[in-house]
């Protein structure tokens, strides 16, 4: 742009751990233009992360579940492009000199179009044609570049940058005082507990409850620490399973957090185990150090991004498979629970 932009568009709709790999795209932006206003398009989960953050002037809650419903009903479809009017309405209110698709998907590129933003960026040939809306096209990534690094050379190739990267995750001290009532429940101090992250929306990424168990009993034994299992309220038998196995030496904290009172727990942890899922990201962007367990996805990929990790991966010749279904899921049973304790002492 010839001009520094006063409102920007990032276009960021999926799931947690994407939302997280994405902040420091904020971050690259307003460093590069501090004056500029920053609006941010996500689904319903990203809004608990977003909203009220200071480098924000808006959070619109794109309706993912609601707009795919009605998608699948032709008999719906007046309904849906009334909503679709509604939020172009909304979007060309603000006049955006630059909106950013970090999504890349065709109702990413479709907001991109709606915005009628003055800049539609993005990257070519991305997924489902989403390229076609855009007038600022940066060439394809490396899809075995970490997404962080990936978002970054997007928003960089339109003039923002960072001298480090940073995740500006936004916690309140209201936050850690929800943090520590967690904590005076289970008579647990700050900073002397371990974090444990089972929970996945795919099978394929989950290790055994059972192993889990057997690890917290372990580091309570080794360390004197217990260990709080989280996550959200689809986890809630998975952290009951956790905790009864591991004869109280695991707590199931297991939808009792928002996202922030989480950040919270995690800026106060000593240390996490967690399988690939989106408080995985969110844990290291807290600067949480994690032992980070592997199987049919790519930590290069989509690893906990920084320094202090330890993945754990088994060098299978059907990993990384991306698969969601699995008739033996080899890759994740196969990790042992001595392995992860030791990679466990490590970071201890």
């Amino acid at each position: 742009m010839s001009q520094n932009p006063e409102r920007i568009l990032i276009i960021k709709l999926s799931a947690l751990g994407d939302i997280v790999q994405s902040l420091p795209v904020l971050q690259a932006i307003k460093d590069t233009w501090p004056n500029c206003k920053v609006d941010w398009i996500c689904g319903e989960v990203g809004k608990g992360l977003l909203e009220d953050h200071p480098f924000l002037d808006r959070v619109i809650v794109y309706p993912r579940a609601e707009f795919g419903r009605l998608a699948r009903m032709p008999i719906r479809w007046p309904l849906l492009l009334k909503k679709l009017a509604d939020l172009r309405k909304d979007l060309v209110s603000v006049s955006y000199d630059m909106a950013i698709d970090l999504q890349g998907l065709l109702k990413s590129g479709l907001i991109n179009f709606l915005s009628e933003a003055k800049v539609k960026a993005g990257f070519d040939r991305s997924r489902e044609f989403s390229y076609i809306f855009l007038n600022k096209k940066v060439p394809p990534y490396d899809p075995d570049k970490h997404a962080v690094l990936r978002y970054l050379d997007l928003v960089r190739a339109l003039g923002a940058s960072s001298k480090e990267i940073r995740f500006p995750v936004h916690v309140t001290e209201d936050h850690f005082q929800n943090a520590q009532k967690l904590l005076d429940r289970y008579q647990i101090n700050q900073d002397n507990f371990a974090i444990l992250i089972p929970g996945t929306i795919w099978p394929t990424k989950r290790w055994l409850t059972s192993s889990f168990a057997e690890l917290a009993k372990l580091i309570q034994k080794d360390t004197d620490l217990h260990s709080l299992v989280v996550g959200g309220a689809q986890d809630n038998a998975l952290g009951r399973e956790i905790a009864l196995l591991s004869n109280g030496a695991a707590k199931d904290l297991t939808g009792t957090t928002d996202l922030k009172t989480l950040s919270a727990l995690f800026k106060m942890s000593r240390f996490g185990v967690s399988t690939d899922t989106g408080p995985m990201h969110l844990a290291a962007a807290c600067g949480l150090r994690l032992v980070a367990l592997f199987g049919p996805t790519a930590p290069w990929r989509t690893g906990p991004f920084g320094n202090g990790h330890i993945v754990i991966r088994k060098e299978m010749a059907c990993s990384p498979c991306f698969k969601r279904s699995c008739s033996h899921n080899s890759c994740m049973k196969s990790i042992g629970v001595e392995e992860v304790f030791d990679a466990v002492k490590r970071l201890f």
